[in-house]
């Protein structure tokens, strides 16, 4: 059933009163949108046409409390003056009615904006340099607000310029800080496995005024090549280096000489358990006899070869400061049969020994620079042959001792130096006892920042195929100074000193050495060198002196 034919008429005329209304209303009540919520009170008053009756204050400021807007952020509108009432259909309190015709809803969306944009444009707006080195948007019109996204810059545009007068050198983009090489000329050397290899080659040639440094000899021009391996391990905890060479000297003019020398030596260091330390070394050295060697072999065509292998092992314990090593080594020389300038040769196999020794060491920390310490050493010398050619048992008990300090400034200062007496007493009774001083050093010193001095002396015990005699004690020093005078230019100097002393007679040797070099290098790979050298041997054996000048010249590259 419908409803009553009256509620459908009131129904119509509410409706065309609300249509009436809206088309009397303003257009900018619209577009300045509603101010706060409205009631429904509200909205039947108003349509009614009729005022809203007064209320009491109590329940006005109650109604007021409930259905005024009231932001979230003070301030945001201004506050109701008093004694007004506020209508849905009057102009919000914020309005501007003189700018009532300009104002327009900020734009919402990308294209309302695009849009208001292009019409500032066309407006003639200009647009001012940004900050960024773009262009900021353009000038809003007089009274129109704009709440949109400010126009920015490129992505290239705050880059400087390639080119014209404004153009600047740009940093790499991957730019680093390079260090200082305090050797650039330095081999850089080859990895192989855990090693770091630095071979070099030497070839060159020297003019001397003596071709075997022997009393007879003559001058001469030799053509020299030398060639040098040098190997360090890169572990962490062990280390282990290997060094060998070999050199071939042969005439070009002058004297006949053709020789060849070469050997290698390893030493190997390991840390083990509890404190330990474990040093092994090996080498094996081949070379001719020197000239000044005190066994003389007249009328041969040149001088025999000597062959030396020779090894240690050793371990080493500190105890608190004290410092304890035990150390065995083995050296066995051998001598190639001499060739006669008759024709022959002349067996040298009465030389062949082997010395075995074993040393105990004990020292004391006093500081960490600082370690004086004492060694004993005890060995046994054995002859292939127990009787020479002329009868005489040359195998002999070793008996020695010395004291001396080790040095340990860093890079500054190190090295030790000792001294002591040494014995060797001959299973054969008719040969004298040989027993003598003895001076070893090995120190290093470096004074300015490019100059390393170094000061090397030994003592050595030699046997003698003399019938009669016992030996000789040599003692040997030499002092060098190496330089780095630039970068690419380094030089040294050398003297060197040898004193024989002949057991059993007053028979007494002195050589004397001097020697200096310079090496220019174009680039680490490759230099030129060139080296100065003296020798002079004076002896009260007869037949013995001799001079030795020559001047080498070559070539050396290395890697």
């Amino acid at each position: 059933m419908g409803r009553p034919k009256g509620a459908r008429i009131c129904a119509l005329l509410a409706t065309a009163s609300v249509a009436a209304v809206a088309c009397l209303l303003p257009a900018q009540a619209q577009e300045a949108g509603l101010r706060g919520a409205v009631s429904e009170t509200q909205v039947r008053d108003a349509l009614m046409w009729r005022k809203r009756p007064a209320v009491q204050p109590a329940a006005a400021a109650q109604d007021q409390n409930q259905d005024t807007y009231q932001p979230a952020s003070p301030g945001a509108i201004p506050d109701q003056p008093a004694g007004e009432t506020a209508d849905i259909f009057s102009e919000p309190p914020n309005a501007n009615p003189a700018s009532a015709s300009t104002y327009a809803l900020p734009p919402t969306t990308a294209r309302q904006r695009a849009e208001a944009a292009r019409r500032r444009l066309a407006a003639g707006a200009a647009a001012r340099p940004s900050q960024q080195g773009g262009l900021d948007a353009p000038a809003e019109p007089d009274g129109e607000v704009t709440t949109g996204s400010v126009r920015q810059g490129t992505v290239d545009s705050d880059l400087a310029p390639t080119s014209g007068s404004e153009a600047r050198r740009q940093a790499a983009i991957e730019g680093r800080y390079v260090p200082r090489d305090d050797y650039p000329f330095a081999a850089p050397g080859i990895r192989v496995g855990t090693f770091v290899l630095r071979p070099s080659l030497e070839q060159g040639v020297t003019a001397t005024s003596n071709a075997d440094s022997s009393a007879n000899g003559r001058s001469a021009v030799l053509s020299e090549t030398a060639l040098r391996l040098n190997a360090v391990s890169d572990w962490a905890r062990h280390s282990a280096t290997i060094d060998a060479y070999g050199t071939f000297r042969k005439s070009v003019s002058g004297q006949e000489l053709e020789e060849a020398t070469g050997g290698i030596d390893g030493r190997l260091e390991l840390e083990l358990m509890d404190g330990f330390r474990a040093i092994g070394t090996l080498g094996y050295n081949v070379r001719p006899e020197s000239a000044t060697s005190p066994v003389v072999i007249e009328d041969t065509v040149s001088q025999p070869l000597r062959r030396t292998l020779d090894g240690s092992l050793g371990l080493e314990k500190d105890v608190g400061k004290l410092r304890l090593a035990v150390t065995g080594e083995a050296t066995n020389e051998r001598f190639d049969d001499a060739e006669l300038s008759g024709g022959g040769t002349l067996s040298q196999e009465d030389r062949n020994s082997t010395l075995y020794a074993g040393r105990l060491r004990a020292g004391y920390e006093v500081s960490p620079a600082l370690i004086p310490f004492g060694e004993v050493e005890f060995g046994r010398r054995v002859y292939d042959l127990r009787f020479d050619t002329a009868g005489f048992e040359r195998s002999s008990n070793r008996v020695g001792a010395r004291a001396g300090v080790e040095i340990d400034m860093g890079e500054k200062f190190g090295g030790e130096v000792s001294a002591g007496w040494i014995a060797e007493d001959f299973d054969d009774d008719r040969l004298d006892t040989i027993s003598a001083a003895t001076l070893a050093a090995d120190l290093r010193w470096s004074p300015i920042r490019g100059t390393i001095v170094s000061l090397t002396g030994t003592t050595v015990v030699e046997g003698s195929t003399t019938p009669g005699q016992s030996g000789s004690v040599l003692y040997s020093g030499r002092l060098a100074v190496e330089r780095q005078m630039r970068a690419n230019l380094t030089g040294f100097a050398a003297v060197g000193t040898g004193w024989r002393d002949y057991a059993g007679s007053d028979d007494r040797e002195l050589t004397l050495t001097a020697e200096a070099g310079l090496t220019w290098w174009l680039n680490r790979y490759a230099g030129l060198t060139g080296r100065l050298r003296h020798e002079s041997l004076d002896s009260t054996l007869a037949g013995r002196d001799s001079r030795t000048n020559s001047v080498f010249v070559g070539l050396r590259v290395q890697r």
